[in-house]
């Protein structure tokens, strides 16, 4: 049998359903009791938009580091920024807004390790 998968709504990674979950799976929301403490701060918010708004500067294929949305926001201290900005873009990609790649390939971005491009999806 062929189970559903969702997103975590805090850092995007992809949530496998489990049997202790049948009974509840549609009030399932996070992957961990860290996301469900953390929530969705509104710095996450703006890394999500400041993604948004690097791509719709480019030309369309045109790609971005998520280490430039975090040198946008973060200045001095962007290093603190990298996580949160490849949540935001694991965010995105679970909702069909931009595609993660690792070394010009789509990937998933719930398994991707390492340095991450993003590109918007036109539609």
């Amino acid at each position: 049998m062929d189970h559903p998968s969702k997103s975590c709504a805090v850092c995007g990674r992809r949530i496998e359903w489990r049997k202790k979950w049948a009974r509840d799976w549609d009030s399932v929301r996070y992957c961990s009791a860290g996301c469900r403490t953390t929530g969705v701060r509104s710095v996450d918010l703006e890394l999500e938009s400041a993604i948004i708004d690097l791509l719709a500067a480019w030309p369309a294929r045109t790609t971005i580091c998520a280490s430039d949305v975090a040198r946008l926001l973060g200045g001095e201290d962007w290093q603190a920024l990298m996580e949160p900005a490849r949540q935001a873009a694991r965010r995105l990609a679970a909702v069909g807004r931009i595609e993660v790649l690792q070394r010009g390939a789509v990937v998933d971005p719930s398994r991707a390790k390492g340095p991450i491009h993003l590109r918007r999806i036109d539609h």
